[in-house]
């Protein structure tokens, strides 16, 4: 599962939502539904755990990891890259440039915990009930929820939010794709009706469905222009979270500030959280820039994905003296892929052998060593940094799942293990020149004045994409190793607009690209991986697979029946993905690295948090005055 908050405002990075544990159905408003699902043994459910028990019985009080004591106040002055021109999530990601910070304004059916895998608690959403045979499920919403406007949240806004969301959306779109329709059946409640019965994962992940105002969205502006759901827009949109849009500056920056009556304050879910009275956004383009900034103390902390810049750019006065705090927080909640894209929908990215030599060609040793100072290592799984990742050579469970697609996979993963090549001294980067050579000389490719050449004596010709410097400097490296092969390589660096549409549009021969993986897989996979999505503009699937064995395989993993089942099945997919050579894996490290300047605090953070910013941290008025005012 992945469509949730956090991939909207961190690009990604994932969550996990889910079902378990009965609730009195006494405890809620009789409704049309409730004979009728009564009758099909479905329960009340306060909170829902794909394969587990939940940790928060009914009438919890609020999560442990969090202070319900902590002080409201402050601002939080936070760095955002890139620029925006949309406030509009359902044509996220296929038209303008979202500004992330709107995932801030709307609230879910449910919210995760930070201390379990995988499971949610009712946020607008009192409950929810599925049968047996999870082929469908209804949520009641919560009678106190209200819009910033003072309006009740209602079923018609959930069954608004999901068909504008499907219908707009490729990503939702596939993410979906089962869910046939969402329609009111009570006062409070939305059912939603599943295409079969099996898929535990569904009755979930419509409990991470952003609900959006339909009275809002189908009125008229200030100026009396109708609204469009299908457009890009600038107006700031009604929400129902802790926070509101209080003042932007487009492309530039965005303020929220805490709503002082905002209706979930005393919810479990919310108790001790959003402390701020306001979130500020200042977008840069460039996260050098971005750096400076945050040395002159124009923000209050920085996310810094550089490990040349960690290692060597912050030895100013402010963190020798420890007023700004350098912590690294372990990544426990998601693993990823990180990796050069090549598109298959290209001509010569489609024999899996040239693709595997260019995996050959990339010295990540000497890269690590040279621009890294060390710091990382290569990713080896599409799954990285979890146990779904495969090592080894199947067996089990695995070994059964990759025996149905036997006839549509390399031979080779089921007598060899996946290893990438490693470089790192000229004796192995040669040896891995000639192994790449001879692929793409099998693949009917050939030399011809030093330069590689197709068939017909075409130059093999490729443009690298790139959206900034760091990508940039990485594809620099990359360079001479492909034209060591004979490959005529350019790269090209545009302003972020453009990247986008052009990936959007499928339009580039090799990018950068990161996939984030929850914990439990389900539905997404679809759209990273899924043959329907390779052609579907806006999808994730970047690389353009379609290829019968990897569809099979993600139905294995949709439609497990247990966590056992579900890691078997992951391990499967991943094998397979890494055989076919759709990337050249990039590297990884294990924690996310923060510069703050001293002036926050927070609880002891659940194992799930990563940092934690902003949500389960509060100003701190004691450490601010002690390290002196805001510039």
């Amino acid at each position: 599962m992945s469509l949730t908050r956090r991939h909207l405002l961190q690009g990604g990075t994932l969550a996990a939502v889910i079902p378990a544990l009965g609730l009195d159905s006494g405890l809620f408003a009789a409704g049309p539904a409730r004979a009728q699902t009564a009758a099909e043994g479905a329960a009340w459910r306060h909170g829902l755990s794909l394969f587990g028990d939940l940790k928060y019985p009914a009438g919890f009080a609020r999560f442990d990891y969090v202070d319900p004591k902590a002080p409201r106040g402050g601002a939080a002055r936070q760095i955002a890259l890139g620029t925006f021109d949309n406030f509009n999530i359902a044509v996220a990601g296929v038209k303008g440039n979202i500004a992330g910070a709107v995932g801030y304004l709307y609230e879910t059916l449910m919210t995760s915990s930070l201390d379990e895998v995988g499971t949610s608690y009712g946020l607008l959403a009192e409950g929810a009930m599925y049968p047996d045979d999870f082929s469908w499920a209804v949520y009641r919403l919560r009678p106190e929820g209200r819009w910033h406007d003072g309006k009740p949240v209602t079923a018609e806004d959930v069954v608004f939010s999901f068909d504008a969301l499907k219908k707009y959306s490729p990503r939702y779109a596939s993410y979906y794709r089962h869910v046939v329709k969402a329609e009111k059946v009570g006062e409070r409640d939305v059912r939603f009706t599943f295409d079969a019965p099996g898929n535990r994962e569904l009755p979930v992940i419509v409990g991470e469905l952003m609900i959006m105002p339909k009275h809002w969205w189908e009125g008229s502006d200030a100026q009396g222009r109708k609204r469009d759901i299908s457009a890009t827009t600038l107006e700031p949109p009604l929400g129902s979270a802790p926070y509101k849009i209080k003042e932007f500056v487009a492309g530039r920056s965005m303020v929220l500030e805490r709503v002082k009556d905002y209706w979930g304050e005393k919810l479990p879910v919310r108790i001790g959280q959003n402390n701020f009275d306001e979130l500020r956004f200042e977008y840069f383009r460039d996260n050098t820039v971005a750096l400076e900034a945050f040395k002159a103390d124009q923000a209050d902390w920085i996310m810094e994905n550089s490990a040349k810049q960690w290692a060597t750019a912050y030895d100013f006065p402010a963190v020798t003296d420890k007023r700004v705090v350098k912590e690294e927080f372990p990544i426990n909640d998601s693993g990823r892929m990180q990796a050069f894209v090549l598109n298959t929908r290209r001509e010569m990215f489609r024999d899996a052998r040239v693709r595997r030599a260019f995996n050959y060609a990339f010295d990540f040793e000497e890269m690590n060593k040279q621009l890294f100072y060390g710091q990382y290592k290569r990713i080896a799984s599409f799954f990285e940094g979890t146990e779904l990742a495969s090592s080894g050579l199947p067996q089990g469970q695995e070994l059964e799942f990759l025996e149905t697609v036997r006839d549509k996979v390399p031979a080779e993963l089921f007598t060899q293990p996946y290893t990438n090549p490693v470089g790192g001294n000229p004796e192995a980067v040669r040896a891995n020149l000639r192994e790449a050579m001879k692929l793409v000389k099998e693949a009917g490719f050939d030399i011809k004045e030093r330069k590689l050449v197709d068939r017909s004596g075409k130059p093999v010709v490729v443009e690298m994409l790139v959206q900034d410097p760091s990508s940039e400097r990485i594809a620099l490296f990359y360079k001479p190793s492909l034209e060591r092969l004979g490959v005529t390589v350019s790269i090209r660096m545009v302003d972020d607009a453009q990247y986008q549409n052009r990936v959007r549009a499928f339009d580039f021969d090799i990018i950068t690209d990161l996939w984030g993986q929850s914990l439990s897989p389900g539905n997404e996979q679809r759209d990273y991986w899924g043959s329907q999505a390779a052609d579907q503009q806006g999808s994730q699937n970047t690389i353009g697979i379609k290829n019968p064995a990897v569809d099979a395989l993600i139905e294995k993993v949709i439609y497990a029946k247990d966590r056992v089942a579900l890691v078997a099945a992951t391990r499967a997919l991943d094998r397979v993905l890494l055989w076919n050579f759709y990337v050249v894996p990039q590297f990884t490290y294990g924690f996310m690295r923060y510069a703050r300047w001293d002036r926050f605090n927070h609880a002891p953070l659940p194992k799930y948090a990563r940092s934690g910013l902003p949500s389960l941290w509060w100003y701190d008025t004691d450490r601010a005055a002690a390290i002196g005012r805001r510039s």
